[in-house]
């Protein structure tokens, strides 16, 4: 099914029902609210109107992070967040960002790899799930 896919600006609080129910459905919704989030720049994407993917960019000097990649369960695999990273990737370089790095969850580690990120470090756990971070630079 082809839609038409919109990605622009969004609030940290619109981030927020997409991270919760994707990302961390078990913990309450303050759980996912980040301390930066008023310093970050969020960005959804919309299929006819709906949101059904969001990230938050944030940058530090010329280094940028992403974090709270979320996409509706539904709305996975059809290139959805990948329209969106790519958008993430691009903007970061357009604010000067050097590099980019992520604390990805390891069971989408081959996702972000087709994006050029690498593994940085040792696997490490939230909770049950385990993590590596990966960066590339830009």
């Amino acid at each position: 099914m082809t839609s038409e896919i919109t990605i622009r600006p969004i609030k940290a609080a619109e981030t927020y029902p997409l991270r919760h129910e994707v990302l961390w459905p078990q913990e309450s919704i303050e759980y996912v609210k980040l301390n930066q989030d008023e310093q970050g720049h969020h960005y959804g994407a919309f299929r006819n109107g709906k949101l059904v993917s969001v990230i938050s960019l944030f940058m530090d000097g010329g280094v940028a992070r992403f974090r709270k990649f979320a996409t509706r369960p539904d709305c996975q695999g059809q290139g959805i967040g990948s329209q969106l990273l790519r958008q993430v990737l691009d903007d970061a370089r357009q604010k000067g960002a050097q590099r980019i790095w992520c604390d990805a969850r390891a069971v989408n580690e081959n996702f972000y790899r087709a994006f050029g990120l690498e593994p940085e470090g040792n696997r490490f756990y939230r909770g049950t799930i385990p993590y590596i971070r990966m960066a590339k630079d830009l």
